[in-house]
């Protein structure tokens, strides 16, 4: 596809309460509605035990299965001009009921660049808490995973092999195995 010219106009196409789909020139995409964008949160727990991750199970309609993910929310959906550190804070007690002590910015990243213009800052949460049970707010279900860091390419193998979706930000927990080649 030819790239449009950076004056091009952008036409809406159709806009929802989260997503908008727009058009420039010929390339056909989808972005956040009222410049919202996510905070996805790489939660690191750790104890005599070893070190554990946090990732959350919930069912999601586009693909009409459960889907493993790291914790995440939106940002700014509610309150306008909010921080990514703040829906990161609110979202991981939501999720997966832990708070955590440490925070680090990890930067901003692109879910799906050829279609949507959407991005998420990601971060890390360390020194973590469990102050309630998690689940989500509002009917989300969410279930939420403790996994050993050691075995986390078997936990995601047993969820993928049970008919799980796994959503691609997963695949960083996988990434040093992968690239150990020899």
């Amino acid at each position: 596809m030819t790239r449009p010219a950076p004056d091009a106009p952008i036409e809406t196409r159709w806009e929802g309460r989260f997503i908008t789909v727009k058009q420039q020139g010929t390339w056909e995409y989808v972005s956040r509605s009222r410049g919202i964008h996510a905070a996805v949160i790489l939660a690191i727990d750790e104890d005599a035990d070893g070190r554990h991750v946090l990732l959350v199970e919930q069912y999601r309609v586009p693909l009409k299965l459960h889907c493993l993910e790291l914790p995440a929310g939106l940002v700014g959906d509610e309150v306008s001009g909010e921080a990514a550190e703040i829906a990161a804070r609110r979202e991981l007690e939501e999720e997966t009921g832990y708070r955590a002590a440490r925070w680090r910015n990890l930067g901003e990243f692109f879910s799906s660049p050829g279609m949507v213009s959407e991005s998420f800052t990601l971060l890390l949460a360390t020194d973590l808490t469990r102050v309630g049970d998690g689940g989500g707010v509002g009917g989300e279900e969410i279930i939420v995973h403790r996994v050993p860091l050691a075995g986390v390419a078997d936990f995601i193998a047993s969820k993928r092999a049970a008919g799980c979706g796994i959503d691609v930000r997963v695949a960083m927990l996988l990434a040093s195995a992968w690239l150990n080649v020899d």
